[in-house]
């Protein structure tokens, strides 16, 4: 059994280097695939394949449907696929015993699973805080596949692991989802993650910047899309905040973010206090 990490990253200069390497004693391999960034995320996933003896396979990319390229061909293979996105700090010590448990066998019937998601809304520091919202209510966005459960994932994809057509297994199909977040409390969650997406990523933000669109937006914006903002506009009715939609929902919470910054490193110019 093979675990093989995908990350897709467009300016995510401040917390992409602790996002890569949480996951790297969990993960035999990592893609990481850097699409059109105007940041540091280039020269930091470069410096990650030097660091990591090539654990660590860099790409870049004009589309980002080569993410998906990149993974399509371990399809039918004993392997789990573990999206990954620039602003996702898992628990690595999580992970380490999340593997034990794959080894093990534990999850071989399911086609995909889901983890334990805080969506950080303000960080005090590794030894301090982490407070956002927690999945549930909000919905998870832990991305784990078992591609042992398929023959083939065809294109197009706009991005790894998402669009194109998937080809299951005698047994198998796409409901066979474990969903760990509606299972575990977040105390308990070998499979938890710190999801940064109200802070601030890259230097190429502002502090008045919108919220920006993931990629799968940015690609599938759709004629329904444009036309509902236009005439939201034109009603003068305010737009709605996508990322509060998906991931501002149900009671702040607080949780110590020690275990998310146990490894001794640190990315330099991030500030961590939002």
């Amino acid at each position: 059994m093979r675990v093989v990490g995908i990350l897709l990253a467009r300016n995510e200069e401040f917390f992409v280097e602790r996002a890569v390497r949480n996951t790297l004693g969990f993960c035999d391999e990592f893609i990481a695939v850097e699409n059109g960034s105007e940041d540091r995320t280039p020269d930091i996933l470069k410096s990650l394949e030097d660091s990591t003896g090539g654990k660590v396979k860099f790409y870049q990319a004009r589309h980002p449907g080569v993410s998906h390229d990149l993974i399509a061909g371990f399809a039918g293979t004993d392997t789990w696929i573990f999206g990954v996105d620039g602003d996702e700090i898992y628990d690595p010590a999580g992970l380490v015993r999340l593997r034990a448990r794959l080894e093990a066998g534990e999850f071989a019937k399911d086609w995909c699973i889901f983890g334990n998601v805080l969506n950080v809304r303000r960080l005090d520091g590794p030894e301090g805080f982490a407070e956002g919202y927690l999945a549930p209510p909000c919905r998870s966005m832990s991305k784990l596949y078992n591609f042992n459960a398929i023959e083939a994932w065809h294109g197009p994809c706009l991005e790894r692991l998402h669009g194109g057509r998937v080809i299951f297994r005698e047994g198998y199909h796409e409901m066979l989802r474990r969903d760990l977040h509606k299972a575990v409390s977040w105390e308990k969650s070998d499979f938890r993650c710190l999801h940064v997406c109200f802070l601030s990523r890259s230097s190429m933000e502002s502090a008045s910047s919108r919220p920006r669109k993931n990629i799968m937006d940015v690609y599938n914006w759709s004629f329904r899309k444009t036309f509902g903002s236009a005439l939201d506009y034109l009603l003068g009715r305010p737009s709605v905040d996508w990322k509060e939609q998906r991931y501002g929902r149900g009671p702040l919470v607080k949780v110590p973010a020690g275990p998310f910054f146990a490894a001794e490193f640190h990315t330099p110019g991030q500030s961590v206090k939002s």
